[in-house]
């Protein structure tokens, strides 16, 4: 795992971001997580994506949808579940050539832009947000591990938003070492943070890789059915443990236009303004009839 000499240079020290004080680096251990990656529909992923210089990924036509979760169990704001819904994006004047972003990923500045990121606690969301213009909100959220599946379920405001499942590989035997770039869209700016994470990971490809999709009809997740995703994953992951160091460094550009905007701008500061430190969650997903919504 590649961390900035930066970051090495004041491990131990301490930070305090709109009355957040947390202990250096920003990092998370002892973290289980899942991963799951669907094809989806080209022309419509490039309807989701803002300003002119994000890009989907182009594989076979398709462009890729992908879900993770991360059930932060040890990390400097306390523990809280993760549930990120994106788009694998590159990032440039135009778009790349299909299949190269995965190989080339610092060439094309590969990643995945954010379309929605339930988190189970305030100071997640307040932290979050507020610092790298990820677009958090607190959800109900729950992140299950049995011997033959790992799911994980949202919900909010007693309605059913996502559910995603995995078959749990038998080995877990590949070795992850990998910084990651995490797209958002905050105050009208197109925001990048960045994460440095390793693993030992349980990883099936094409065929072998099984997991059912669940999308409901709650506004914060009814859209993605427009994607028309696949229902079947082309790789799924599974760490037991994930280590993960988030860089204390971002950037954002502005989003530009042909023509003055009218349009109301995405939501900022006032989103996170008022929000408190609370590291409790609301109560663990309960909804059961999720069948009626599988993709």
């Amino acid at each position: 795992m590649s961390v900035p000499k930066r970051i090495r240079d004041y491990e131990g020290r301490y930070a305090m971001v709109d009355g957040i004080t947390f202990h250096l680096p920003v990092s998370a251990t002892q973290s289980p997580a899942l991963m799951a990656g669907f094809f989806c529909d080209y022309e419509k992923a490039k309807t989701m994506l803002p300003g002119n210089e994000l890009h989907p990924v182009k594989v076979s036509g398709k462009a890729v949808f992908m879900v993770t979760v991360i059930d932060y169990r040890h990390t400097t704001i306390g523990k809280y579940i993760e549930y990120s819904i994106a788009l694998a994006v590159t990032r440039g004047s135009k778009p790349a050539p299909a299949l190269l972003p995965v190989i080339l990923m610092k060439t094309y500045k590969t990643g995945q832009f954010i379309l929605d990121l339930p988190v189970s606690s305030e100071i997640s969301v307040k932290g979050g947000k507020g610092i790298w213009g990820m677009p958090k909100h607190k959800a109900n959220l729950d992140f299950i591990e049995t011997d033959n599946l790992v799911s994980a379920q949202y919900e909010l405001d007693g309605q059913f938003a996502f559910r995603i499942e995995i078959d749990r590989p038998r080995k877990i035997i590949f070795p992850i070492s990998i910084g990651s770039i995490n797209y958002s869209h905050f105050r009208n700016m197109l925001m990048a943070s960045y994460i440095n994470f390793k693993a030992k990971a349980g990883i099936k490809f094409g065929k072998s890789a099984t997991g059912r999709l669940f999308i409901g009809d709650h506004p914060r997740t009814k859209f993605l059915k427009d994607l028309q995703i696949q229902s079947k994953p082309f790789f799924t992951m599974y760490m037991p443990e994930t280590n993960g160091i988030l860089d204390d460094h971002f950037e954002c550009w502005f989003m530009t236009y042909a023509d003055k905007p009218t349009q109301v701008t995405p939501e900022g500061f006032e989103s996170v303004i008022n929000l408190g430190l609370n590291e409790d969650w609301l109560p663990a997903p309960s909804i059961t009839d999720y069948e009626k919504y599988k993709i």
